[in-house]
């Protein structure tokens, strides 16, 4: 597609409109009571936020960050760029997008996986996305200036998405989950990667109620500094627990395992051992252990986003 066709898209409508309208989102997500066999759970209300049910392949926080990113995209726009692994949730609904608008999209992958496609590769290769493997060195140049500039001289007129869909504009997005809630939660739990996600929740929350985020990596300190980073003003409402990241990011212990695999027999709930089977698992033990008080009303937010459970 040329880039005045590109253009012309952009004329006719806003792109959040046409997208939404054309791909059916489910907006607002449902929110639904959540009953497990717990210890201690019945002492709870428990609820989780489907943000997983939006869309089966742009899910969760994933569109949450990417929805005014994409709306607000220049209008000489030629070509949209972005970071992530070879199971990279972000770059998966965001190649989607792209193909389904029709602008071409270019992923920089850490890792080589030219000889072994994961199947999130695979699905990126079909969206017609270009592909650009890089050692986990050149990879972790990707937030620098120059190596940020050297991109914009390839790609002239492209516009670049940072890892995750970690941009302001992506708070926005993740705070509509707040607002479409119709009861005041005490806690909100929610995977940290990024830290985007968290960041886009806290503002949303009055001081009586406390964001939760549950590290999916070891990040203990580089996280909390990353969601500090894209907090307007200093908020004392949220905290991130570094306890359940079983191994690192993408790692999973046997413990991790056979949870999720638990889970799966006794839920229609889906899970995946990189995001959210880590949340639930933190979440039974938080609940085991008395972590909240009685009757406090808990929602787990579920960010979509299944690449991790492919195989």
């Amino acid at each position: 597609m040329q880039i005045s066709a590109i253009t012309k898209i952009y004329k006719v409508s806003k792109v959040k409109r046409m997208i939404e309208e054309k791909l059916a989102l489910s907006i607002p997500s449902p929110c639904e009571p959540f009953q497990p066999n717990w210890k201690h759970a019945d002492k709870l209300n428990l609820f989780v936020k489907r943000d997983d049910l939006i869309h089966p392949v742009i899910s969760g926080n994933k569109w949450r960050k990417l929805k005014y990113a994409i709306d607000e995209l220049p209008k000489h726009t030629s070509r949209v760029v972005s970071f992530g692994g070879g199971y990279s949730n972000h770059l998966h609904a965001l190649s989607f997008v792209c193909n389904e608008l029709g602008i071409p999209f270019t992923a920089i992958i850490r890792g080589d996986y030219s000889a072994s496609p994961t199947p999130m590769i695979k699905d990126l290769l079909s969206w017609n996305s270009e592909l650009l493997f890089v050692s986990k060195k050149e990879y972790q140049l990707r937030e620098s200036s120059e190596y940020l500039l050297n991109i914009k001289l390839r790609y002239p007129d492209a516009e670049i998405i940072p890892e995750g869909g970690k941009q302001l504009s992506a708070l926005k997005g993740v705070g509509e989950i707040i607002e479409e809630l119709t009861f005041k939660p005490d806690y909100v739990l929610v995977p940290v990667g990024s830290g985007a996600t968290l960041a886009g929740l806290i503002p949303k929350l009055s001081i009586s109620q406390h964001a939760l985020g549950i590290a999916v990596l070891k990040g203990k300190g580089y996280l909390e500094t990353e969601v500090e980073r894209l907090l307007p003003s200093s908020a004392t409402n949220w905290s991130i627990n570094h306890d359940y990241h079983h191994g690192g990011y993408a790692k999973r212990s046997p413990e991790l395992t056979q949870f999720c695999q638990t889970f799966a027999q006794n839920n229609t709930l889906l899970i995946e051992p990189v995001y959210t089977g880590k949340l639930f698992y933190a979440a039974k033990k938080l609940i085991e252990d008395n972590y909240f008080r009685s009757g406090a009303k808990i929602l787990i937010v579920h960010t979509g986003g299944l690449q991790g459970a492919r195989d």
